[in-house]
């Protein structure tokens, strides 16, 4: 399961998607999280995930490396689907026990999970076709503004940026000493939930201590080659918009503003 998350990691390649402009990939992003929160009829979602697979086939990602990526979120879905379809009111479905199941949270529990696996995806495709440099320019210039109030921007994306950069690295430590201490008897599957967590205690340990040393060991890298922030830093490609960018703006703009509306599209149909 850890080496099937996908969030963080960069898949290098030549496509279009790869080469338009880090800042609208940021907009992209910001306008998909918010249509996905205004959607509120399945058919809605046919759209967006036609829009999602059709980047990954226009970036060439592997399908296979993007879906696997949602086994990180696996427990979440199912505890979305659980809590739906016991607590939701409505039109009774069956009866379990104490447990009542109803229409009403049947469909939410479908619609909420859907929810949460295109965003995991939608998100997941700025990591995977965006380097963590330019990707750090991207988020520096988005947050410019704020310097004005003494906002430390370049801080803060680089801050961010090497989080997510960090992330595929401290999974692949994470397995590597799970399998070491798996070879020396460590059990971290059987038992209860207890019993569980106590085992995760020779795992948890080294890791922490390994990414306090790959913390340090970066602070020294970064000082020894003079790193003092963004004052006075230039960049050798710098970020411009060309014909593609703006086309593309275009596109997304008006295809996620639809989405939006669809929203009170809906709201006007079930009034009626």
């Amino acid at each position: 399961m850890i080496k099937n998350i996908s969030i963080g990691r960069f898949f290098p390649g030549e496509s279009l998607i790869h080469k338009l402009d880090p800042r609208l990939k940021l907009y992209f992003i910001f306008l998909f999280i918010l249509s996905i929160f205004f959607i509120k009829s399945f058919l809605v979602f046919i759209p967006i995930t036609i829009l999602i697979f059709s980047i990954m086939k226009i970036a060439k990602l592997p399908f296979l490396m993007v879906l696997k990526g949602l086994k990180g979120i696996f427990y979440i879905v199912i505890a979305t689907v659980i809590l739906n379809l016991v607590l939701t009111p409505g039109e009774v479905l069956f009866r379990f026990w104490i447990i009542t199941v109803t229409v009403e949270g049947l469909k939410l529990s479908i619609f909420m999970s859907v929810r949460i696996i295109l965003l995991v995806i939608g998100t997941s495709l700025l990591t995977l076709t965006t380097s963590p440099i330019v990707l750090t320019d991207a988020l520096e210039y988005v947050m410019k503004p704020l310097e004005k109030i003494k906002f430390p921007s370049h801080s803060v994306a680089m801050m961010m940026t090497i989080a997510l950069r960090f992330i595929p690295t401290i999974l692949e430590e994470m397995d590597k000493i799970m399998k070491a201490q798996t070879s020396r008897g460590a059990d971290f599957e059987s038992g209860n939930i207890i019993e569980r967590a106590k085992g995760l205690i020779p795992l948890l340990v080294p890791l922490f201590v390994n990414a306090l040393k790959r913390a340090d060991e970066l602070a020294i890298a970064m000082e020894a080659r003079c790193y003092r922030g963004g004052n006075g830093r230039t960049r050798m490609n710098v970020l411009k918009y060309n014909k593609k960018d703006y086309i593309a703006m275009i596109f997304i703009t008006i295809f996620f503003a639809l989405v939006i509306a669809s929203r009170y599209f809906v709201n006007i149909l079930l009034l009626n």
